[in-house]
């Protein structure tokens, strides 16, 4: 694991000196029960992305956590929207990440569960046709699976109308999946809010103003505001702020 991108603690217990990965690894530690944890990079005036991607806005500090999170889940969760817009190619680790994995008695890598109402999906996308693990479609029922997906992943109907989240969220954790990260995009996040699914929120903030144009982290129908507590802050050498939300 890099030790690059120097970050400090700011809150709780401050640190003069940068927190070295085992700290970090901590700091965003595996929870007791199933948990279903948020990660968006953003801008200071609220964008989701520049020139429609996310990686105009990630830096160092944010790859690091980035890449962190991800060694650390059972899943890795993501809409199909922000699948083809971001470009997604099959989820690995490097060889000390699956090192760690396999010395924790988890899977050299994590499962890549994609949600889509509509199963426009293509097969042959590296996300799919290269994955190291099976991924896993979440899917309403009624639309028909293109050809060929059903040879490279595992598609699971839950709901009518919309795909049901909660069902669905249920049905990894019986896979044993039950520390997932959900990447996006947006109107996923928003559903995933609105059916109250959301236990953590990890915030990049970039000291970047985006200006007009961009989305939020979050989109769709209005939904309850529901708290969140801050658990910590920390900072990164570039100025990148890394906040942590979570329930109790």
């Amino acid at each position: 694991m890099s030790t690059e991108a120097p970050i400090f603690a700011l809150w709780p217990d401050p640190s003069p000196a940068p927190i070295d990965d085992e700290t970090l690894i901590a700091r965003y530690r595996r929870a007791d029960t199933p948990h279903l944890r948020m990660n968006f990079v953003t801008s200071v005036d609220g964008a989701v992305s520049l020139d429609g991607l996310s990686a105009g806005l990630s830096g160092g500090p944010d790859k690091r956590v980035f890449g962190l999170l991800r060694m650390l889940c059972d899943a890795l969760l993501v809409a199909a929207g922000t699948l083809r817009q971001e470009g997604y190619r099959a989820v690995r680790l490097d060889q000390r990440r699956r090192a760690w994995r396999r010395a924790h008695g988890l899977t050299e890598y994590p499962t890549l569960v994609v949600v889509s109402g509509s199963l426009r999906l293509d097969p042959a996308q590296a996300a799919f046709a290269d994955a190291p693990v099976r991924p896993v479609v979440l899917t309403r029922h009624g639309p028909p699976a293109p050809p060929g997906l059903t040879a490279v992943a595992d598609v699971v109907r839950c709901g009518a109308d919309r795909v049901d989240l909660a069902a669905g969220l249920a049905e990894l954790r019986r896979r044993g999946l039950d520390q997932v990260l959900c990447e996006g995009g947006p109107r996923l996040f928003g559903a995933l809010t609105a059916d109250d699914l959301v236990d953590e929120v990890c915030l990049s903030v970039a000291p970047l103003l985006a200006g007009p144009g961009a989305g939020r982290i979050t989109a769709g129908e209005p939904a309850p505001v529901r708290g969140l507590p801050l658990r910590h802050v920390l900072l990164a050498d570039d100025g990148t702020l890394l906040l942590r939300y979570a329930r109790g």
